[in-house]
């Protein structure tokens, strides 16, 4: 189920004037976000990737600034393990990415506009990391380095989650 806060900022957006990964407008992201998070199965995600549109593994591009905005109120939701990953892996990819991109208009970069939309929700993805997997906290770690998430808060949880994910993996959980 899409939540009304997801509807709100997908809804706050005009997608159609934006440019996406595949070359035309953004106006089917949208569609591309909801069929991930409303996806029951892998199989309810064939045909509707974010890869190519927000990112193209670390490349971003117009719409992907707005659309993290979409994820992270997605991820501060209920998901399924499903959605969640994939949500988690684009953010992940976009975050490596975020650094090499142009200065817009306003001189602030794509990437820029995306680590603030993260650090708005820095919080989040730290419970998701702390409570996830042993995946999830090995990816929120990833993010919250790639983004710069944080400062020395970000540095200490950064560790707590390296160390989550060590000891779930010595355990044999959470792969």
């Amino acid at each position: 189920m899409v939540s009304e806060l997801v509807r709100a900022e997908l809804g706050r957006v005009d997608w159609a004037s934006l440019k996406c990964g595949c070359g035309g407008s953004a106006e089917h992201v949208p569609l591309l976000i909801e069929a991930i998070i409303t996806a029951e199965t892998p199989r309810d995600m064939i045909g509707y990737t974010l890869d190519g549109h927000v990112e193209e593994s670390t490349i971003i591009f117009e719409c992907t600034q707005p659309a993290v905005g979409v994820i992270m109120a997605a991820l501060a939701g209920d998901l399924s393990i499903l959605a969640r990953d994939v949500l988690l892996q684009t953010l992940s990819f976009v975050a490596a990415g975020s650094s090499d991109d142009e200065p817009d208009a306003e001189g602030a970069g794509l990437g820029d506009g995306c680590r603030r939309h993260a650090q708005e929700g820095f919080w989040g993805l730290v419970q998701i990391g702390l409570t996830g997997s042993a995946d999830d906290a090995e990816t929120v770690a990833d993010i919250c380095e790639y983004f710069g998430l944080g400062g020395d808060k970000s540095a200490f949880y950064q560790a707590q989650l390296r160390e989550r994910m060590r000891a779930k993996a010595r355990r044999g959980q959470g792969f």
